[in-house]
């Protein structure tokens, strides 16, 4: 029977050797590198996601720049994390589906080893940016600074990544809704030129070091301003002109009412003077 020391030194054997198939398998996995349809795939979707904060080259925007030698043992697993989990009280808000964000687990793949690879291969081609889809001309909201038909294009450009092309929210906030504030507008410009400190919300002005000047603001915020519905007078119903059934019906019921009381009355009254006798 095999001693205990002897047992703790077979077990130790075993496991150091799972440990060296695993480093060696995924060192295996890193020399391969990634297909030419995961760079394609990552470069649109960094181009779809990562792009208006980071830069079309990595070069940095809002965000950090990723075109960089990045120092760690295993890069891809620190990008890959920082993507799937963000950075809680910074401006990177996390992007996989387990976390609330838009990107499955082979999406987040795919772009990591797309930023990863400008650290060897150089910057590879980059995807274009979505096409802006052109909408009807806009009517400006009275008494709101800005053009909200220039405002929907740097919306499309700048903000619909994280909030949705409607405002409906996606890794960022819902914007369209109703702004608990007497001036919504000056709100929403606050919001965008200086950030929300301690969420995802970068500056945005060029004064905070963002990219949009300060009538590139206001006219996203005039666009943001036409989500918001009017405060519309309420549509009362006229009151229906009562038909002579109606009114005869009315005074009827009043009439049996009256009776009634009259008969309560009545009753009480003989009923006391009975008793009186």
């Amino acid at each position: 029977m095999p001693s205990s020391n002897r047992m703790h030194r077979l077990g130790l054997a075993w496991l150091m050797t799972a440990l060296v198939l695993l480093v060696f398998g995924q060192a295996q996995a890193l020399a391969q590198g990634p297909t030419d349809e995961q760079l394609e795939l990552g470069a649109q979707l960094y181009a779809e996601n990562c792009a208006v904060c980071h830069g079309l080259d990595g070069q940095g925007r809002v965000g950090a720049i990723l075109a960089k030698d990045w120092p760690s043992i295993r890069p891809d697993l620190r990008v890959q994390s920082v993507i799937e989990d963000g950075i809680p009280g910074s401006v990177m808000p996390p992007w996989s589906q387990q976390n609330g964000g838009p990107l499955t687990d082979e999406e987040i793949e795919a772009v990591t080893f797309y930023i990863l690879d400008w650290q060897t291969g150089g910057i590879p081609s980059i995807a274009p940016t979505p096409t802006f889809t052109p909408r009807p001309p806009i009517k400006p909201v009275p008494g709101v600074e800005g053009d909200p038909n220039r405002g929907v294009v740097l919306y499309a450009e700048n903000c619909a990544v994280c909030h949705g092309p409607n405002g409906e929210g996606r890794v960022g906030v819902t914007l369209a809704k109703d702004w608990p504030s007497i001036r919504p507008d000056l709100q929403a410009k606050a919001a965008i030129v200086s950030g929300v400190s301690g969420s995802p919300m970068p500056a945005w002005s060029q004064e905070e070091g963002g990219p949009l000047t300060d009538q590139d603001i206001n006219d996203i915020v005039a666009f943001m301003m036409t989500w918001e519905a009017p405060g519309a007078p309420v549509d009362l119903a006229p009151t229906p002109t009562p038909t002579t059934s109606s009114v005869f019906s009315g005074a009827l019921s009043v009439v049996v009412l009256i009776v009634g009381i009259i008969a309560i009355v009545l009753v009480g009254v003989f009923g006391a003077l009975r008793r009186s006798e």
